[in-house]
C-alpha cells in the first residue's frame, strides 16, 4: 500500500511496509538487544502468528527476511523451527563487499581506507602502556611465523586489527574487522597466483616494521609513529597492487 504525502509544492510516494516486514523488525528488535540470545529457539510459527495477529505466510516471510539477514537459521523437520544465530561480521563483510564490487570499488581504495582508520586509530590513543600487551604478544608471535607465509599473513590481520583497537571505539574496530576480512581474501589470492617463496623478504620486512612501530608507541613518540606506519602502509599497497585499477570483482567473485 502506498498513500501521496504533499510536501510544499512536491508530492512523496511513502511505501507502508508490509506486514512480514514488521513483524521481522520486532524480532530482529530482539535479536539485537539481546532479549533473543544466540542458540535460542524462536516460539513455534502458531504462537508467533497469534502473537502478532498475522497468517501463516506472512510469518514465514518474517522468516524468510531474518534468516537471509543470518540472524535466524530455520531448520526442518520433527526438530525443526527457528533458532537465534549471533550478527557475525564476515555476513556483514560479504554483504559490504558485495555492495562495494556493485559499485566498481577498485581494491585500492580499500587498501587507502584500512590506511586512514589506521593511523587515525593511532592518533586517538591514550598513551596507557597496559593497552600494547597484545600487539606486543603478536609482534612476538609473528618471529615464529616468518617462513610460514598463510600463518603470518593470518597474523598480519590480526596486528592490524589490534593497532586500531588502540582507539577503543567499537565502531573504528567493527569497520576495520570488515575491511580486513576483505583484505584477507586478497591476501590469499595474492599467495596463491604469486607463491608462498615470494612472501618470506616481505614478511621479515613486515615484523620489522612491527617491531619499529611497538617501539614509538612505548615511548609514547605518536606523531614519530603514525608517520612511520603511514609509510608502512604505503609500501604494503605498492607490494599488493601491480595494478592499482583493479577491482573487488576480481578478488571476490
Amino acid at each position: 500500500m502506498e498513500g501521496n504525502v504533499s510536501v510544499g509544492t512536491e508530492s512523496l510516494v511513502v511505501r507502508v511496509p508490509k506486514a512480514g516486514e514488521l513483524v521481522a523488525a520486532q524480532l530482529r528488535r530482539q535479536i539485537v538487544t539481546g532479549e533473543l540470545k544466540a542458540g535460542d529457539p524462536l516460539p513455534g510459527e502458531s504462537i508467533l502468528m497469534e502473537r502478532y495477529g498475522v497468517s501463516r505466510p506472512t510469518m514465514r516471510e518474517a522468516f524468510r527476511i531474518l534468516e537471509s539477514e543470518s540472524i535466524i537459521v530455520v531448520l526442518r523437520g520433527a526438530h525443526g523451527g527457528a533458532r537465534v544465530l549471533a550478527p557475525d561480521e564476515s555476513v556483514a563483510a560479504r554483504h559490504m563487499g558485495l555492495f562495494l564490487q556493485y559499485q566498481g570499488v577498485a581494491l585500492a581504495d580499500v587498501y587507502r581506507a584500512r590506511a586512514e582508520i589506521e593511523l587515525a586509530a593511532l592518533r586517538a590513543w591514550a598513551g596507557s602502556a597496559s593497552d600494547l600487551d597484545e600487539l606486543t604478544a603478536l609482534v612476538e608471535e609473528g618471529r615464529n611465523l616468518l617462513g610460514d607465509p598463510v600463518g603470518f599473513a593470518k597474523l598480519d590481520t590480526r596486528v592490524h586489527q589490534a593497532i586500531v583497537d588502540l582507539a577503543r571505539s567499537q565502531t573504528m574496530s567493527i569497520m576495520a574487522g570488515m575491511l580486513l576480512h576483505i583484505m584477507d581474501a586478497h591476501n590469499a589470492l595474492y599467495i596463491r597466483t604469486r607463491g608462498p617463496e615470494h612472501e618470506l623478504a616481505v614478511d621479515e620486512l613486515a615484523y620489522r616494521s612491527y617491531r619499529r612501530l611497538l617501539k614509538l608507541l612505548s615511548a609514547q613518540d605518536i606523531d614519530a609513529a603514525v608517520a612511520h606506519w603511514r609509510r608502512h602502509l604505503g609500501k604494503v599497497e605498492a607490494h599488493m597492487l601491480d595494478d592499482p585499477g583493479t577491482t573487488l570483482v576480481e578478488v571476490l567473485s
